[in-house]
């Protein structure tokens, strides 16, 4: 993957050379990246499979108790750079769209809970954090790329997933969002 980000990222610059304006080339960059980290992504158009996982609070939460909600779920680690970057983008997504009918779980894979609570403290999620300590939902999610967001249409069916973050990937899930929430 990061092979083919080089070359669209090549591809993007030879055409500001070429007089393409800076905001389009950025713009099909953003776009680029995030159609190349569906392509190796978990299967879309398939029911999300059903987890039940201890959050930050202490209690248990059940993906399927949000049937008819649309629900973001992100797979992150404390020691994941990108996820640093998304998890505080995903925030602002999840203040704008939580009355709309948004539900977003974000789902920590570190062997110490600990050290991700205080991150999410730290960073003052306002989301529910979950813990998967013994990595059952993220070998069922078939996790590889940290982090992995996932889109759950309100039927419980995968209808968007990313693989990665780099800025600009927030825009993408806000237009993805949108559709689901307007369904």
């Amino acid at each position: 993957m990061l092979h083919s980000t080089k070359a669209v990222g090549h591809h993007a610059h030879a055409g500001v050379r070429r007089g393409l304006p800076r905001t389009a080339c950025a713009a099909l960059l953003t776009f680029a990246l995030a159609a190349l980290a569906q392509a190796s992504a978990p299967p879309v158009a398939r029911p999300a499979p059903d987890f039940v996982l201890r959050s930050l609070e202490g209690a248990n939460l059940r993906l399927s108790e949000h049937m008819g909600e649309v629900v973001m779920v992100t797979f992150w680690a404390t020691w994941c750079g990108p996820c640093q970057q998304q998890l505080p983008a995903l925030d602002e997504l999840y203040n704008k769209y939580r009355r709309a009918g948004l539900v977003l779980l974000a789902v920590n894979i570190d062997d110490d809970a600990a050290r991700a609570t205080a991150m999410a403290q730290a960073l003052k999620l306002t989301y529910p954090v979950l813990f998967d300590t013994r990595k059952e939902v993220s070998r069922a999610y078939d996790l590889g790329t940290m982090p992995l967001t996932i889109l759950i249409d309100r039927e419980g069916v995968v209808r968007y997933v990313s693989e990665g973050y780099r800025p600009g990937f927030d825009q993408v899930y806000a237009e993805q969002l949108r559709k689901l929430l307007n369904e």
